[in-house]
């Protein structure tokens, strides 16, 4: 593995002391950045002032996060329970639900991810769950709604997102409404692939799950906090889900922090019975304090409506233009800061450069080329994702850009 001795804004330094451009925001949680000064000062006050204190004590760190978090938040989600980390904020969220709607089941897309722990990567729809793969778990995966290569033998947004929709209210029915407690999906999923929902697929998802008491639950841990252009990519389609889950870009990775958005109507059903959800570390200080460094950043600079521009005026514009040139280009997708290059040995048929669930010497000839060019990328399968932090001149991003346009040319020579 790279050795990383040092790191400020969108830059690391490797082991060899070379300079690369994090593009990656390593697992795109540095939002803002690597050190930020703000955040980096908040942490040391809070440490000289209360490193911790358990839970059930009130600590103004813990009290001001959830008040900034709810007040970005969509709808009524305006109560947090703090975790550590996305993975156990999905698991939480799930209890919830299941105490909320007295059911067990719930349903989540295939080509998505929700964690690593034993729940969160039994609900995970790729292929780090089948190791791990018990049916016990109460889930039923579904076929999400995915244009390029759609499940749906769709050949228009419309049709995908009928088709799609169709298909998620006969698993309903098949598998009975009255048994689901929760529906969990990516609004944007992340490492599966930053595949934005088509036009009206996420509002048919809401209807759907109202209709039938489901708890929706939204996991924004990944496409949270500006990474899409907007504080959350449900609030690109006007959603409000029951649940929230969130983490990484809350505090930019600075101290593990994770969290579930909780709607008025399932916070009631737990205040009078206790939620049997005690975290040691649940709401941190020092956690807390980096989340309202953040966030106060965040506002204070400008970075979503940045993370916006970025995508709208160089990141987009930028990677359609790479696939007009580039034959080993499939597809292009995104929005923000939040970016997809699908790569492939031939158009026509869509033949992926690596193996769903795998990689591929070329793959992996196309990172080696953007690491020696001085960029560090997010790969996953046969896609680069362009993730950079939301505050990253835009230089800077000309140049992560720039080399992955050079490394391009190494994937075009193995395209059929």
């Amino acid at each position: 593995p790279m050795t990383v001795l040092a790191a400020e804004g969108p830059y690391v330094w490797d082991g060899e002391g070379r300079k690369l451009l994090d593009m990656s925001s390593q697992l795109v949680n540095t939002n803002i950045g690597h050190q930020h000064p703000k955040v980096v000062a908040a942490i040391q006050e809070q440490a000289a002032k209360l490193c911790t204190i358990a839970p059930q004590h009130v600590n103004d760190a813990r009290s001001e996060a959830a008040r900034l978090i709810t007040e970005v938040t969509p709808g009524d989600l305006d109560h947090v329970f703090f975790t550590n980390g996305g993975a156990d904020a999905n698991e939480h969220a799930i209890r919830m639900a299941r105490l909320h709607t007295g059911r067990t089941k719930v349903l989540s897309a295939y080509r998505s991810y929700h964690g690593g722990t034993q729940l969160a990567v039994n609900v995970t729809g790729d292929p780090r769950r089948f190791a791990n793969d018990y049916s016990a778990e109460g889930i039923v995966h579904f076929m999400p709604a995915y244009q390029y290569r759609s499940y749906f033998g769709a050949t228009t947004e419309a049709e995908e997102t009928q088709r799609a929709l169709q298909h998620l209210e006969d698993m309903i029915t098949l598998e009975g409404p009255s048994n689901i407690a929760a529906l969990i999906l990516e609004t944007v999923p992340g490492t599966a692939g930053i595949y934005g929902p088509p036009a009206g697929y996420l509002e048919g998802v809401r209807e759907l799950t109202s209709r039938h008491g489901i708890v929706f639950i939204a996991d924004e841990v990944m496409a949270g906090f500006g990474r899409t252009g907007a504080w959350f990519a449900v609030d690109h389609w006007g959603v409000t889900p029951d649940l929230l889950t969130f983490a990484k870009g809350v505090n930019s990775g600075y101290v593990p922090l994770g969290g579930v958005a909780i709607s008025d109507d399932i916070f009631e059903t737990f205040r009078d019975r206790v939620y049997p959800g005690g975290l040691t570390y649940s709401g941190h200080p020092l956690a807390c304090a980096a989340a309202v460094a953040t966030i106060t950043a965040m506002r204070e600079e400008g970075m979503i409506g940045n993370a916006e521009r970025l995508g709208r005026d160089i990141i987009g514009p930028a990677l359609h233009e790479m696939a007009q040139r580039h034959p080993s280009i499939g597809d292009i997708r995104g929005m923000g800061c939040f970016w997809a290059v699908e790569l492939v040995k031939d158009r026509t048929t869509s033949e992926p450069m690596a193996a769903y669930g795998g990689s591929s010497p070329e793959m992996n000839r196309v990172i080696a080329a953007m690491k020696s060019g001085g960029v560090l990328p997010f790969a996953n399968f046969n896609r680069i994702h362009v993730v950079p932090p939301l505050n990253t001149p835009d230089d800077d991003v000309c140049f992560g850009l720039e080399v992955l346009d050079q490394a391009l040319s190494i994937a075009d020579g193995y395209v059929n």
